[in-house]
């Protein structure tokens, strides 16, 4: 491995790194700030590429989040909640140029969820992995502490009545997927049957399996007219 150290015991080093950085800087090329990278809890610090026994290699994966705003009726969890705050269910997407197909939402019924607080007052829902990740992003009162109001289940909001971004629905529901992964994106996946195999084959299972939509609790409206 290779070291590259800019201090007064390397003169010659350290002003030809110095001058490259005044002239970048000179030329508004550069800035100082945060950008996103691999972070370490523990140590309290970017874990880099070098500094890895394992992982080598791995970078962030940036998703965008959609934010699917949680109306009326209120599922009874959120209650409380709802007269001050808005309250989004964030999906994660690596496509939000389709999110214009949405149908609805999907989330795991067994999964555990939480309801946390952002900086703009909003209440974000999702899986404790991705609420951690945010915390880290500036996005919550204090870096890396993520406000906790409420714990849920995925069954707790199966049904939930929801606005769309960009969706030509007026409205759409969150609906049960049991192949949805903890440790992948927010645990809140939204669903476009046009460009997704996968969601056109659960929502068709829906759609064609009564058994299937009373187990969950689903009425005929949450699912035909889409």
């Amino acid at each position: 491995r290779r070291t590259f150290i800019t201090t007064d015991v390397n003169p010659y080093y350290d002003s030809f790194v110095r001058w490259q950085f005044i002239r970048l800087k000179e030329k508004n090329k550069i800035k100082f700030g945060k950008r996103y990278s691999i972070y370490s809890p523990k140590d309290q610090q970017p874990c880099m590429d070098h500094d890895r026994s394992s992982g080598e290699g791995v970078g962030p994966q940036e998703y965008t989040l959609i934010k699917l705003q949680v109306i009326e009726p209120i599922p009874k969890q959120l209650g409380k909640f709802a007269k001050e705050n808005k309250i989004f269910l964030v999906a994660a997407t690596l496509r939000p140029e389709t999110m214009y197909g949405q149908t609805n939402c999907w989330l795991r019924p067994d999964m555990n969820y939480i309801a946390c607080k952002m900086n703009s007052g909003e209440i974000f829902i999702s899986s404790l992995r991705s609420a951690t990740n945010l915390s880290y992003q500036g996005l919550m009162a204090k870096f890396g502490q993520v406000d906790i109001v409420a714990k849920l289940k995925g069954s707790d909001l199966i049904g939930a009545k929801l606005k769309a971004p960009l969706s030509s629905y007026e409205f759409v529901y969150a609906l049960p997927m049991m192949t949805i992964k903890e440790d992948k994106g927010t645990g809140v996946v939204t669903s476009v049957p046009s460009d997704s195999p996968d969601d056109h084959a659960a929502l068709t299972d829906l759609k064609n399996k009564e058994a299937l939509r009373s187990k969950y609790n689903i009425t005929d409206e949450m699912v035909l007219p889409f």
